[in-house]
């Protein structure tokens, strides 16, 4: 897990605000933006260092989403400000410090039922409200070294067996 720094903290706080300004800006209902804007070109550019870098304000991103997916009025539910506001930033902060991709989180966890775990969290400090979230799901974090060596030490077995049976040897 990566620590968390200016540039995340800078990148929550953008994507925090594209989620709340999503309400006045867009038609659609506020899963169909989450679902779009975390699925997005510009999230997946979000996911990588140096974002900050180049144009980003709130009404760029937000007609970026829409020129992607094309605008719609599906949808009816809406969420409430602070809502969006700590979905948005509770999701970059998740993919920031886990080093996963907005796509990633999102499938680990869909906006409705992140939404629903606002009012016990959202006065905990992100990093507390996921570490909670993961263990209440039932989720947790893997290992990809320890998995990956494992997967290695499954297929070395088999090539000593093939080689067993092939040879009649023992190697």
């Amino acid at each position: 897990m990566k620590k968390i720094d200016e540039e995340g903290l800078k990148l929550c706080a953008l994507q925090a605000d594209v989620f709340e300004n999503s309400l006045e800006a867009m038609e659609c209902s506020s899963p169909i933006f989450i679902r779009r804007f975390m699925n997005s070109r510009v999230a997946s550019r979000m996911d990588r260092r140096g974002f900050m870098l180049g144009v980003c304000d709130t009404v760029h991103i937000l007609d970026e989403v829409d020129s992607q997916y094309g605008p719609t009025a599906y949808g009816k539910e809406r969420y409430g400000r602070e809502e969006l506001y700590w979905l948005g930033y509770l999701y970059r902060y998740w993919a920031y410090t886990y080093e996963k991709s907005s796509k990633q989180v999102y499938k680990q966890m869909k906006a409705k039922d992140l939404r629903k775990l606002y009012y016990p969290y959202h006065s905990l400090d992100p990093a507390q409200a996921i570490e909670r979230i993961l263990e209440g799901s039932g989720s947790k974090e893997e290992d990809y070294t320890e998995k990956g060596v494992k997967i290695f030490r499954k297929i070395l077995e088999r090539e000593k067996k093939a080689e067993t049976i092939r040879t009649g040897k023992n190697p």
